[in-house]
């Protein structure tokens, strides 16, 4: 069931896709068929993770065209992080990596974003060094105030459709009145049989086409 969230399998580009390689054991391999099903619809691979690296797209974001943060940690290492600078670094791009705490699988865990100027972050997880990058882009952070309803039940795990318009897991009231309140507009849908894989509706999503704006 794994296969079915992509957003950890690629890492996409205006240029085209950075193909992820997971470190998970279970995992190891699944880039290759998404490789297959993009070269079938003709989006470029730029690069694919190698080597001694390892690398989760849900580990990366864009937070300006021209700069990416990416969290080191249990599913992403430094020597992926090298060779998304390389690459990145060809465009004009900016690598802006830190650590993540333990506990934390993935960036998309603990930073999300519902406008171009608004991120919402998981307490205590996001390092100082990242909230002063985002800040410095132009960003407005807020926090969670109750993560209950994030552990139990996928809150966080939101898309953004537009801006300040997002789709997230029904029945979560109260992180739900904490969005309406930032007038974020929160479109809901049951997604319980998704718990079962572990995932949620962030994880399904793959990005397959990126523009420079």
């Amino acid at each position: 069931p794994n296969q079915m969230f992509c957003a950890d399998l690629m890492f996409m580009t205006p240029e085209g896709c950075i193909l992820a390689r997971p470190a998970s054991d279970v995992r190891a391999g699944e880039e290759r068929l998404l490789a297959a099903a993009l070269a079938r619809e003709g989006v470029p691979i730029l690069r694919s993770i190698s080597g001694r690296g390892v690398f989760e797209g849900a580990d990366g974001a864009w937070i300006t065209p021209t700069q990416v943060m990416v969290g080191r940690g249990i599913r992403t290492n430094q020597a992926a992080i090298d060779q998304m600078r390389a690459v990145l670094g060809e465009s004009g791009v900016e690598v802006i990596a830190f650590d993540m705490p333990i506990g934390t699988m993935h960036l998309q865990g603990m930073l999300r974003f519902a406008d171009h100027n608004l991120a919402l972050a998981w307490p205590l997880r996001l390092a100082y060094h990242a909230v002063d990058a985002l800040k410095a882009a132009g960003y407005r952070v807020e926090f969670l105030p109750d993560v209950d309803e994030s552990i139990h039940n996928a809150a966080f795990n939101f898309v953004t459709l537009g801006p300040r318009k997002i789709l997230m897991a029904a029945g979560n009231p109260k992180t739900q009145q904490f969005y309406e309140g930032l007038d974020i507009e929160c479109v809901t849908v049951n997604v319980e049989e998704l718990y079962k894989a572990a995932g949620s509706i962030g994880c399904l999503s793959g990005i397959v086409a990126r523009e420079r704006v």
